[in-house]
């Protein structure tokens, strides 16, 4: 009798079977919460992204506003914006929803929310000063 447990030195098929079907139920599970945080993941680094422009464009104009800046309190152009280190620090942030492999572009918009071609980016109005996403992938031309 002893010799036969020796000799077993393997898994059942049944044990396999069964880690199987608990890999398989956790996966199942995993997978959607593990897609909800990338969505949210993306949604907030859009939002982040459009902060720091926001920011970048209002500082803009303040310093246009004073006399170092000329006194006269304008939006920067479209030129200007795209401009590495003129409005932001660095370039303008990609991004995240656009796929078409073109980073950092501006396009000229006129009505926030609408999408200006199919560039991807961000939409751009010089006269308002409003900046959005050139997306629509998920709402995100909304925020």
């Amino acid at each position: 009798m002893q010799k036969r447990n020796e000799l077993r030195r393997g898994f059942t098929l049944i044990e396999l079977v069964t880690v199987i079907v608990i890999l398989g139920i956790l996966s199942a599970v995993a997978l959607p919460v593990y897609l909800d945080y990338r969505a949210d993941a993306r949604s907030a680094a859009c939002k982040g992204a459009l902060g720091a422009l926001r920011a970048g464009i209002a500082n803009y104009y303040a310093h246009a506003a004073t006399p170092a800046g000329g006194g006269n309190a304008a939006y920067p152009s479209l030129t200007i914006l795209g401009t590495a280190n003129a409005v932001m620090n660095g370039s303008v942030p990609d991004n995240p929803y656009d796929s078409d492999g073109t980073g950092n572009n501006v396009v000229a918009g006129t009505t926030k929310g609408v999408v200006t071609g199919s560039t991807g980016g961000w939409s751009y109005n010089a006269t308002s000063g409003e900046i959005w996403p050139n997306t629509n992938v998920s709402g995100e031309n909304a925020f």
